[in-house]
C-alpha cells in the first residue's frame, strides 16, 4: 500500500467510527431525524431480536421515537467496534461492515410525587453489525442489525 491509500483508509475508518457514535448519540438523544439523516436512501434497521421490528431506517425511527418514550434516560455504549472496510487492488472501496458490541442501560418513566425516581433500571447488551455505504455526503449506514444476546431488570 502507499502512503496515500494508508491515508485514505485512516480517514474512512474515522468517518465510519464517527457515523457509528452518531448513531448512538441520535437515538440516546431521541433525534430522529439525525438517526434518518445517518441512512442511505433504502437503508433498513433489524431490531427483532430486541423485541421491535425491522423495516425502512422511516418506519423504524418512528417505532422508535415511541418506543423510547417507555425510557427517557438512555445511554448507548458502543464498544469493541471491528470495522472492515471493502479493499478493491489495494484501493479503498465504498463499503464497510463495522461489528460491534453494545451495553444499554436505560431508565424506564416514573417518579413520586416528590420527584425521586421510583423505575426500575433496565439494561440490554449485545452486538451490532452495521452496514455502511460512501456516499457524495460522506458514509452512511446502509443497514444495522441489532442481535441482543441479553438484559437484565434492576430495582
Amino acid at each position: 500500500m502507499t502512503q496515500r491509500v494508508d491515508l485514505a483508509t485512516v480517514m474512512d475508518r474515522l468517518a465510519v467510527d464517527e457515523v457509528i457514535t452518531g448513531y448512538a448519540v441520535a437515538v440516546d438523544d431521541g433525534d430522529w431525524a439525525a438517526y434518518k439523516a445517518l441512512f442511505v436512501p433504502g437503508g433498513r434497521a433489524d431490531y427483532r431480536s430486541a423485541g421491535g421490528i425491522e423495516g425502512a431506517a422511516a418506519e423504524v425511527a418512528d417505532w422508535l421515537a415511541e418506543t423510547m418514550k417507555l425510557f427517557p434516560v438512555r445511554q448507548h455504549l458502543i464498544v469493541n467496534r471491528r470495522v472492515t472496510l471493502e479493499d478493491l487492488g489495494g484501493s479503498p472501496g465504498d463499503r464497510a461492515e463495522v461489528r460491534a458490541d453494545f451495553v444499554n442501560p436505560m431508565r424506564l418513566a416514573g417518579e413520586a410525587e416528590d420527584g425521586s425516581v421510583t423505575a426500575p433500571n433496565f439494561v440490554a447488551a449485545g452486538r451490532y453489525t452495521f452496514g455502511l455505504t460512501r456516499t457524495p455526503e460522506g458514509w452512511r449506514l446502509s443497514s444495522v442489525t441489532v442481535q441482543e444476546k441479553w438484559r437484565h431488570l434492576s430495582g
